[in-house]
């Protein structure tokens, strides 16, 4: 898959736009993740914040410190010097629990079918039958069984949005409401275009609900072991595995939140681009064994 040309452009006095491409793929989020990291080793005095995102990033700088032309320049360079070698991100794999069907987003999605594409049906009956597959198990099935690559945190604090690594033909794609929700269940687990999420806190959103996941991903109190690093859980590069669970299992995270004696399922993994475009089946499927072995 090709790139467009990078396309820099200005945000006010203090910022820098870099559009790598304008459609989403894991090419060039890569290039993006690989561009900004080689940015941040070379600690240039000015720079402010650097923020990826799914095929662009954002540079804040001081310009009475240092020269956007200057910025360019370098990253011109970096790009450059990365060529055809393959990308590779030392990063993990996380399984998170969801409840699909959950009760409190089918009582949130009932009170806004007239904002939906199908007032008729549920989020999940409407992604199941957009998408052709045979039923909801069959969609669920879908869902969970292959991973998704973490290309953006944010927008709303501790928000992850998430790519399918899958071919491009089979990934899932839903469009968001025709209105936007004043509502959404925290923890919602929300599907829009090509990209699921987790809503990280109660609040607006338009992306399609499929269910919850007991586990919190945003909390500045740090108050449960997989927080007490940083109070936001995700971070670009992460792969995630959804696991689906009934209510009882859900029930019993929540208990053992409470009490912190609720592992997360975790494992350190190397994630080739190379490798995954040539065996987008095979791959994906390695990564997650991974997960499961002691």
């Amino acid at each position: 898959m090709s790139i467009q040309a990078t396309r820099y452009s200005l945000g006010g006095d203090e910022h820098l736009f870099v559009e790598l491409s304008e459609a989403m793929s894991l090419k060039s989020f890569f290039k993006g993740m690989m561009m900004t990291r080689a940015l941040r080793e070379k600690n240039l005095l000015g720079i402010t914040e650097i923020c990826p995102a799914n095929a662009s990033f954002q540079i804040r700088f001081d310009p009475d410190m240092l020269s956007v032309q200057h910025i360019i320049s370098v990253l011109k360079d970096i790009e450059a010097g990365l060529g055809e070698q393959d990308m590779c991100l030392d990063t993990r794999i996380v399984e998170i629990p969801v409840l699909y069907n959950d009760p409190w987003t089918h009582e949130t999605l009932m009170r806004f079918r007239e904002r939906h594409q199908d007032p008729s049906s549920t989020d999940i009956e409407y992604a199941t039958r957009i998408n052709g597959f045979k039923d909801v198990a069959d969609f669920i099935s879908a869902h969970s069984q292959t991973p998704w690559f973490v290309s953006m945190v944010g927008f709303v604090a501790g928000l992850p949005f998430m790519f399918q690594m899958v071919e491009q033909q089979k990934q899932i794609q839903v469009p968001k409401y025709l209105r936007p929700r004043t509502d959404t269940p925290k923890h919602t687990v929300g599907h829009g275009g090509c990209f699921s999420c987790i809503y990280s806190v109660r609040g607006a959103g338009g992306y399609q609900m499929f269910g919850v996941t007991p586990l919190p991903i945003y909390d500045p109190k740090q108050r449960v072991t997989h927080l007490s690093e940083f109070m936001i859980f995700f971070k670009p590069g992460d792969i995630v595995k959804y696991k689906p669970i009934t209510r009882t299992e859900y029930d019993q995270i929540l208990v053992e939140l409470s009490n912190n004696s609720y592992r997360l399922k975790s494992k350190p993994v190397t994630f080739s681009l190379n490798a995954f475009e040539q065996e987008p089946i095979a791959y994906p499927q390695q990564l997650l064994e991974a997960l499961y072995v002691d």
